[in-house]
């Protein structure tokens, strides 16, 4: 069995690297003789925009939502909290999710299944990362027979039809965040740090809350106007949250404005502030 790391390892040393003019052929509807049985017994890590969409999908709060569909774990590589989507009780372990008659949220589906049969890797350098290319995850033991479809595509045009540009656009200032220079010096947070940003990334109407039915809008500038967008709109209020929020609280970044220095003090004795 491979661990994360040997895998990656196994990416970059065994699989070719696609551009985006690469072509490929597969396709996936249900006349292909697995259709469905891939949506089983597989790791699916959701994204904060991941979670945003298939709660709002679903009609449900994100603390249902992660309750219900989620498995908290911490990423080993920087100790970042991110959520695994829950498999179903049974041999099979099925996405909860998919049904005879495919994914009943395939428009909200997340990136992971956007992506397949791609991949998304990023090459070493002697001095850090390289460049990021796709490859095709077709291992030996697939069950999957899509590849046996004669349908061609180019990755340009795989990533533009299962709209993988419009989610890696939504979750970009979550990506960067996610390498940041504190992180990379393999600093951890502390459990309060780590709350934080759990629940500023996960849990957005959580997040919505604690901003206001709290003195947060009295401590920090926000305009009214963004203020109003962010009671109404999800996505407005996680590009807040990451953006802003949680580089101010985490790293200390300027990215929010404190009213006064009394109220500085009284917002870090809360914890909203972290030096």
């Amino acid at each position: 069995m491979y661990t994360l790391e040997s895998f990656r390892e196994k990416i970059l040393r065994e699989y070719p690297r696609l551009s985006l003019e690469s072509k490929f052929k597969f396709g996936c509807h249900p006349k292909v003789p697995c259709f469905g049985k891939c949506c089983a017994n597989v790791n699916i890590f959701l994204t904060p925009y991941d979670v945003l969409r298939m709660k709002n999908a679903l009609g449900i709060t994100s603390a249902d939502f992660l309750e219900k569909y989620t498995i908290p774990l911490m990423l080993e590589e920087h100790q970042l909290p991110v959520v695994a989507l829950k498999m179903q009780e049974g041999e099979e372990k099925k996405c909860p999710f998919v049904s005879d008659v495919g994914c009943t949220i395939y428009d909200d589906r997340p990136w992971s299944c956007r992506m397949y049969p791609l991949g998304l890797a990023t090459s070493k350098i002697p001095c850090g990362e390289g460049e990021e290319f796709c490859f095709v995850v077709e291992e030996v033991d697939s069950i999957c027979q899509g590849f046996k479809e004669d349908t061609e595509w180019t990755v340009e045009e795989w990533l533009k039809n299962q709209e993988v540009h419009t989610f890696n656009r939504k979750s970009e200032s979550y990506m960067q965040l996610t390498l940041h220079p504190y992180l990379k010096e393999n600093k951890q947070f502390d459990e309060r740090k780590t709350q934080v940003f759990f629940k500023t990334c996960y849990d957005i109407d959580g997040f919505r809350k604690s901003l206001f039915e709290s003195s947060f809008f009295d401590r920090f500038e926000v305009k009214d106007e963004v203020k109003e967008e962010l009671r109404v709109d999800d996505e407005a209020l996680l590009e807040f949250g990451v953006s802003k929020w949680l580089r101010f609280a985490l790293f200390r970044e300027d990215t929010m404005i404190v009213k006064d220095d009394e109220l500085e003090r009284g917002a870090q004795a809360l914890g909203w502030i972290v030096e």
